[in-house]
């Protein structure tokens, strides 16, 4: 069987939902949203995890879900930090995030020997999406100097929150499926039938509620890691003196389509996502889970 590897971004647990409480239970047999991640990836074929954390949140991380998911398939953790930088690089004294999810994935480099997925630790993201990545990176040839990589397209109207407004990835994809551009939206909500935002000079624009949408998804070879190395000092260059900018995985890829680099391949999945991104969503997440035990996706007792 081929080795595909799931990367889980978990580095950044807590930052928007106050506290750590992404890891809070939210299944009936006390599971978090990474157990079905986790469930759904091993179900779908792949056989090792990488679990990128803070240093500071590795004990409590591990009592939570590591020690259980070691006893399941291969796991490895590795850890981003705010001043793992390349050589000739230091971080400004007041910075005090980490560097985004392109440092995220970079740090997996030392790691990540395979074809891998990444997702982010609290989105629920259904069992299609798993199958397709997972069976892309396992047939695919790329017989082409270019990146070879796939995302799974989420229904913009499947990924929206009651709670509040949420920032999406907005795609374009061509007739053959290839991804022509992505924006990162911000201020989107939905109303009525329709799904609106505000432009970056605060004017409402509508977005198309059946567009596809980027859930941070993706699909890579790992040579692509390589590239994520050159781009981080590029980016450091440019912006390493900054408080709050931010080296993105989205925008990266972008930069790479636009030289054209890459091809990404978007896989259109029609499940609908959930995940914890206000407080008020760990109630809802919770009820959504309890009702795919309901109708026999999941067992009442994950593991």
């Amino acid at each position: 069987m081929k080795k595909t590897a799931l990367v889980i971004m978990a580095a950044g647990l807590g930052s928007r939902f106050g506290g750590i409480k992404q890891l809070e239970p939210v299944g009936p047999s006390g599971e978090i949203i990474m157990d079905y991640s986790i469930h759904d990836a091993i179900e779908a074929g792949f056989n090792k995890v990488v679990f990128i954390i803070r240093k500071d949140l590795e004990k409590d991380f591990k009592e939570v879900i590591g020690n259980r998911i070691e006893k399941k398939i291969e796991t490895e953790y590795v850890f981003q930090e705010i001043d793992n930088l390349p050589q000739g690089f230091t971080k400004p004294v007041e910075r005090t995030k980490p560097w985004g999810t392109g440092q995220a994935v970079l740090s997996c480099i030392d790691v990540v020997k395979e074809p891998f997925a990444v997702i982010n630790a609290d989105d629920y993201y259904g069992k299609d999406a798993f199958v397709k990545i997972h069976d892309y990176l396992v047939n695919s040839t790329n017989n082409s100097d270019k990146y070879d990589v796939c995302m799974a397209g989420f229904i913009l109207g499947n990924t929206l929150s009651e709670n509040g407004t949420v920032t999406r990835g907005v795609c374009k994809v061509n007739e053959q499926g290839i991804l022509v551009d992505i924006v990162e939206t911000s201020g989107i909500k939905q109303e009525g039938d329709k799904a609106v935002a505000v432009d970056k000079a605060g004017n409402p624009i509508e977005i198309d509620i059946e567009s596809a949408v980027s859930m941070n998804m993706w699909g890579f070879t790992p040579d692509f890691l390589k590239e994520l190395k050159t781009g981080f000092v590029e980016f450091l260059q440019k912006n390493g003196t900054e408080l709050k900018a931010e080296y993105l995985l989205p925008e990266v890829v972008g930069s790479l389509i636009k030289e054209d680099k890459a091809v990404v391949h978007v896989l259109r999945t029609t499940d609908k996502w959930f995940g914890v991104t206000y407080k008020e969503d760990k109630e809802l997440v919770a009820e959504s889970i309890q009702a795919l035990v309901d109708k026999g996706v999941y067992p009442a007792k994950l593991y």
